[in-house]
């Protein structure tokens, strides 16, 4: 675990939970593309760093979920790197209360104010093209967050954040978390002809060939529109529609699982409601779903 991986001449990434890219801009600096989980991820970065005589000038974050930007606040003091996030991403990295929050939808309980989902604050500046290193592009990855992005370098190394997950990870877990359904296929769908030479996502295996992978993830969201329209054929509040889903799918309950699944349920929610597969009742004062 956190082992340095070389994929091209100048192109690194670094073996972890959630797989952090390194960019060689010349001999002594480099950027990397997200930070790890804590403050612990981040001393393990900075002694790779440390090892290979690199000095650290700037960390690219995809998006601001906390094993993403955790390792922010701790390297930037350490460094004095700049850091950069894109859209609503910039918001969450400089004020990470913001997570939680919006996972929970309002003041987060004591269980939610973990590192699991809370991030130490860093100093992050809007990410444009305008900072990116010469050769380095960005283009939008949206879905799995508001504003997430990509990074694909001058060496054709892709570096895919969240937008896809593992065929262990879906099988194991069968939904796995996401903001905007319908923005996570139109991501899946460009991903599948997406040109490059190495793709680099940071849940899944590092591999030269993405579109097989893009088509099992495609596959699944649409397993998860059936599996949970056959949930709630007659009206049922949304916390008992909760329940059977983490029934149907073998998950356990705990206060960080109902927040990340609970959103994610209602994401589809959404989708279904636009596609008119689900309608959402008012009935005595309560909120009610029935699929269509």
């Amino acid at each position: 675990m956190y082992e340095l991986i070389q994929v091209s001449p100048h192109n690194y990434y670094i073996d972890c939970p959630a797989k952090i890219g390194v960019v060689a801009l010349n001999e002594t600096d480099v950027c990397l593309i997200d930070s790890g989980s804590d403050k612990d991820a981040g001393r393990k970065i900075r002694q790779i760093l440390d090892q290979h005589h690199w000095h650290l000038t700037a960390i690219f974050n995809t998006h601001s979920h906390a094993d993403h930007i955790g390792g922010n606040h701790y390297l930037q003091a350490q460094t004095g790197c700049r850091i950069y996030a894109s859209g609503i991403e910039n918001a969450f990295t400089l004020y990470p209360v913001l997570e939680p929050s919006f996972l929970y939808g309002g003041y987060p309980t004591k269980e939610l104010r973990h590192k699991f989902l809370l991030a130490q604050e860093s100093h992050a500046e809007p990410l444009t093209d305008s900072v990116l290193p010469e050769g380095m592009t960005m283009f939008p990855l949206p879905g799995h967050s508001f504003d997430m992005v990509g990074f694909k370098t001058n060496e054709d190394t892709v570096y895919l954040a969240d937008c896809l997950s593992s065929p262990e990870t879906l099988k194991k877990y069968g939904i796995v978390f996401l903001y905007d359904v319908k923005a996570q296929l139109e991501t899946l769908e460009m991903i599948r002809t997406l040109s490059g030479k190495c793709y680099v996502p940071a849940h899944a295996p590092v591999s030269g060939d993405i579109a097989k992978l893009a088509e099992i993830n495609i596959e699944a969201i649409y397993r998860n529109m059936n599996n949970i329209v056959s949930l709630f054929r007659v009206p049922v509040c949304f916390d008992v529609l909760l329940q059977r889903v983490f029934e149907f799918y073998g998950l356990v309950m705990t206060p960080q699982q109902y927040v990340l699944i609970g959103s994610t349920l209602r994401s589809y929610l959404t989708y279904l409601m636009e596609i008119q597969r689900a309608q959402m009742l008012i009935d005595n004062n309560m909120i009610l779903w029935q699929s269509t």
